[in-house]
């Protein structure tokens, strides 16, 4: 796996924690963050990498600062 395969896994981990967390599911997420939910499942298999603005999206519905997202993310890289 190359590195940028890892780096969306592992961004797409750290959102599916997040979410976890808060009991929400990905139709939840995905009507908050006004995005499809099959989107929302293509990033967290790591398939999918999301623009910016759907980070601040995701961010914003999950309550957490785009910051706070990528210290979970760089925690999750097994580089």
């Amino acid at each position: 796996m190359g590195e940028d395969e890892q780096i969306k896994k592992a961004f797409g981990n750290t959102l599916r924690e997040l979410r976890l967390e808060q009991n929400i599911s990905q139709e939840e997420l995905a009507a908050i963050s006004g995005i499809d939910r099959s989107y929302v499942s293509l990033i967290e298999r790591g398939i999918n990498s999301p623009s910016l603005v759907m980070i601040s999206n995701l961010c914003r519905a999950l309550k957490v600062k785009p910051s706070e997202l990528f210290i979970k993310v760089e925690q999750n890289i097994k580089l």
